[in-house]
């Protein structure tokens, strides 16, 4: 019988398989991280939103400030977007965790130093999403929520792929709304 309290994802969660992104994140996050960040930078799409928070991080860690703050916020939106297409409505704090991980020295530039650039940087990322395909496996999001511990066995990881095209739009234009809203209340 299996142990109700395991932590261990069950079911079609415990075939996701995020090994590749756990080493991509230890590596951008080890002392010489500049072969991890260029692996990443050749092929962003094939990479989670976690993965490119750590290579937000690790631009910014390294002086390439602006370029970092494009990826956090491209990797904000993209996490964002695995949320709302997941079926699982308790992953959600999967978004705050990454926030409160990589987000407060990357924040403070943006919205200190970068302020009159802010606005540029953001549609930079949202653009850059629009126009790449989401090559990874965005069930990652899905072993963050309470599916992935047998909560309800059989129920789907994710909404109906066609719903998808609208959802991606949508976050994407309320990401814009909510930097417009919070610049509007900086002035």
């Amino acid at each position: 019988m299996r142990n109700p309290f395991s932590h261990e994802p069950t079911g079609e969660h415990a075939e996701i398989d995020v090994a590749g992104q756990a080493e991509t994140i230890a590596a951008l996050h080890g002392p010489d991280p500049a072969a991890a960040v260029e692996a990443v930078l050749a092929a962003p799409q094939r990479h989670t939103p976690p993965v490119l928070c750590a290579l937000a991080a690790a631009l910014f860690a390294g002086g390439r400030h602006e370029e970092g703050a494009t990826w956090f916020y491209a990797a904000q939106l993209r996490a964002r977007f695995d949320v709302m297409r997941c079926a699982d409505p308790t992953v959600g704090g999967a978004v705050a965790i990454l926030r409160e991980r990589y987000g407060e020295p990357i924040n403070r530039w943006a919205f200190t130093e970068a302020r009159a650039r802010l606005k540029v940087i953001v549609e930079r990322a949202v653009a850059w999403d629009r126009a790449t395909p989401h090559d990874y496996d965005h069930r990652w999001i899905n072993l963050h929520g309470m599916g992935a511990f047998g909560v309800d066995p059989g129920a789907p990881l994710s909404r109906p792929e066609e719903e998808w095209p609208a959802i991606a739009e949508q976050v994407r234009a309320d990401y814009l709304r909510g930097l417009h809203e919070v610049l509007t209340d900086l002035d």
